[in-house]
């Protein structure tokens, strides 16, 4: 049975725990107003322009002398750049675990495919490096400081691969933020890019050609979606972390509850056995 003072010396472990938790799942709550509002701001730019992405697409399709754009091209999808998105730190509960079994199960439901990995984040990075997996970039402190410039730098990477034919499809895999309690993990292609079929197009004037308007949109489309894809894992990471922190805090709390009943019986045994000891040594003396 331990001593009263290994216990008191737990109980005040736990709490000391339980203050780190308070106070980490406070910064999360923070951090997850304004990645939430980014992420939420960032979904009608996103939907307005695969609209028009579309409007012209359709504006295009009775023109038989338009050539097509090199990010539409299908390809048999023997080669494929499978872009990763985990946090750089932990206690997140599974956020980054859900991430890294979802990349391995894309990778298994393609034998014979070769998967290169872009890794975002320090968590995939480290757990990629030590498998036999192709890695053609990796990028950790992205979400600390979101920059449009930064993630448009990875896209345009991809674009270059795949307008060279060193891969034949692009795809993102990362958490999309519902609620504060929900990330759904996604797996979404970039490339080639799937325009929207509208079913009553928009009759625009068009100053320069349809096709040469594409050819402007379609890369800041691309780009769109890798900021839109990390944005949103942004927000989903706190809000994970801000659930598993309020988890632990509760946790914490159950523990120092039962460590404190645990430790009042150990001392009402004591004073029990002591005050036996002292009625004892009376009876004997008379």
């Amino acid at each position: 049975m331990p001593s009263l003072i290994d216990i008191r010396r737990r109980i005040r472990s736990v709490k000391n725990t339980q203050q780190i938790t308070k106070a980490m799942k406070m910064v999360s709550a923070a951090k997850l107003r304004r990645a939430q509002d980014r992420t939420i701001a960032s979904r009608p730019y996103g939907a307005l322009l695969r609209k028009v992405l579309g409007n012209v697409a359709a504006a295009i399709a009775g023109d038989e002398d338009a050539v097509e754009n090199p990010l539409l091209a299908r390809r048999d999808e023997k080669r494929i750049l499978l872009v990763l998105i985990t946090a750089d730190k932990g206690l997140a509960g599974a956020f980054n675990t859900n991430l890294i079994k979802g990349a391995q199960r894309f990778q298994t439901e393609r034998p014979g495919v070769e998967v290169k990995f872009v890794l975002i984040g320090r968590k995939g990075r480290d757990f990629f490096r030590k498998r036999a997996a192709i890695v053609a970039g990796e990028h950790v402190g992205l979400a600390a400081k979101l920059r449009h410039e930064d993630t448009a730098a990875i896209a345009r990477q991809a674009m270059e691969m795949f307008r060279a034919e060193e891969i034949d499809a692009v795809y993102l895999i990362y958490n999309e933020f519902k609620s504060v309690a929900t990330q759904t993990l996604t797996v979404a292609r970039v490339l080639p890019a799937e325009l929207p079929q509208q079913a009553s197009p928009v009759d625009y004037i068009f100053e320069e050609s349809p096709a040469e308007m594409l050819n402007e949109l379609l890369p800041k489309y691309v780009e769109m979606e890798f900021y839109r894809a990390l944005s949103e894992s942004s927000a989903s990471e706190h809000a994970a972390r801000m659930t598993a922190m309020d988890a632990a805090s509760s946790n914490a709390a159950d523990m120092i509850e039962r460590l404190t009943l645990y430790m009042n019986r150990v001392r009402q045994s004591s004073i029990t056995k002591e005050i036996i000891e002292v009625v004892s040594g009376a009876a004997a003396a008379e």
